[in-house]
């Protein structure tokens, strides 16, 4: 961390804590009878709060979309790139909103929480929760932030499928829906993933039905495993090749199972650094929320007839070396949305950066979201 901020970063920001007494019900059947949404801000709402975008996070993601928490943090929010004084999602025109889901494990009420009725850690008892569920808590959340409409709701991956649901279940209260790097519904191939990344947790012995903490453990092993596997998804064949290679770590073969090349090394790294910030059944809860993803399950199976409830303009990206959710996933919207009538830009931005291409700012893209947001700035601002 520079002893200075950088002038295109929002800065220095705290994260905020909303608590909600109206019980919350959930798809399953289940209801929250109280749960807290933590939350960070980035730039000032207008007078009409006709400016207010939100972000919603990724799998793994969080709150933490842009800016540092201190002068000592390393590395700024998971999507600094895009958030912040000239960025596409600009903090100097727009009231930028970033909170951690229902189910997260970095401040809302999850599996990590006490749970007030039994006073113990909720951990496998925590609900299953779906997109449709953040959605209500999201729009429980505009309400107390005093925002009726918002300008855009942006996500990439996971997040795109809140934007998503978002336009179909509360058309009146978005201009805009950025669908980024994402899917109207998993392919079997993507379920398959998860599932495998769901084992290695729940085989892990210390997983210990999800009670680990009343074994003050954790399922290491399992949560490295399920990382490592995500992470080669996340990342193109191409993308792999340049950065590793079939480098070793030692020019000889030491004709054993250790780890040898820098892929593996990499991996592992990233399995160790994950298991050490991210709670497992935190991480079973949203590959399942993206599993059960399709909003066009109530509509008949048909996205069309879905889609036509939206009132807001979209934007699609794709990115050409994205095997998790490929190109083709995304014209499949695309075309359901130009059937069903509505305002849809689309482009595929040729990158080699594979499913995490959404994070990086190559040029092409940050040229496509600057000018969409342009957009939606000159409407609002």
């Amino acid at each position: 961390m520079p002893e200075t901020l950088p002038i295109e970063s929002v800065g220095l920001v705290t994260p905020q804590t909303l608590h909600f007494d109206e019980p919350l019900a959930l798809q399953s059947g289940k209801v929250l009878p109280q749960y807290d949404l933590t939350y960070e801000t980035y730039g000032e709402l207008n007078q009409d709060a006709s400016n207010a975008i939100l972000i919603c996070h990724a799998l793994s993601g969080n709150h933490h979309a842009a800016g540092y928490h201190s002068m000592e943090e390393k590395k700024p929010g998971w999507w600094d790139s895009c958030i912040g004084p000239g960025k596409p999602i600009d903090s100097a025109r727009f009231f930028i909103v970033s909170l951690n889901n229902l189910g997260g494990c970095h401040g809302s009420t999850g599996p990590t929480s006490i749970n007030t009725l039994t006073g113990e850690t909720y951990g496998p008892d925590f609900p299953v929760v779906t997109v449709k569920d953040w959605v209500v808590s999201q729009v429980r959340l505009a309400d107390k932030l005093g925002i009726q409409k918002w300008a855009a709701i942006i996500g990439g991956s996971l997040g795109g499928m809140q934007a998503l649901q978002w336009s179909i279940d509360y058309p009146e209260r978005l201009g805009h829906a950025a669908v980024i790097a994402s899917t109207p519904k998993l392919s079997a191939q993507n379920i398959a993933f998860n599932e495998v990344a769901r084992k290695a947790i729940t085989s892990d012995p210390a997983f210990h039905e999800g009670r680990y903490f009343d074994h003050n453990t954790i399922p290491q092993k399992g949560l490295m495993l399920a990382r490592m596997v995500g992470h080669i998804t996340y990342l193109s064949d191409e993308a792999m090749g340049e950065k590793f290679g079939r480098d070793m770590r030692n020019k000889a073969f030491k004709f054993g199972y250790d780890v040898e090349f820098e892929v593996e090394s990499y991996l592992n790294y990233q399995g160790e650094r994950f298991s050490e910030n991210f709670d497992a059944n935190t991480y079973l809860l949203m590959t399942r929320a993206l599993d059960y993803f399709d909003p066009a399950k109530e509509y008949n199976g048909l996205l069309e007839s879905a889609l036509k409830k939206a009132l807001c303009k979209f934007l699609v990206i794709s990115f050409s070396t994205d095997w998790r959710f490929s190109p083709e996933r995304s014209e499949i919207l695309v075309n359901e949305l130009v059937k069903a009538g509505k305002d849809v830009c689309y482009t595929e931005i040729d990158t080699p950066h594979g499913h995490d291409a959404f994070l990086i700012p190559t040029p092409r893209y940050i040229s496509v979201f600057n000018a969409y947001m342009d957009r939606v700035a000159k409407e609002v601002c």
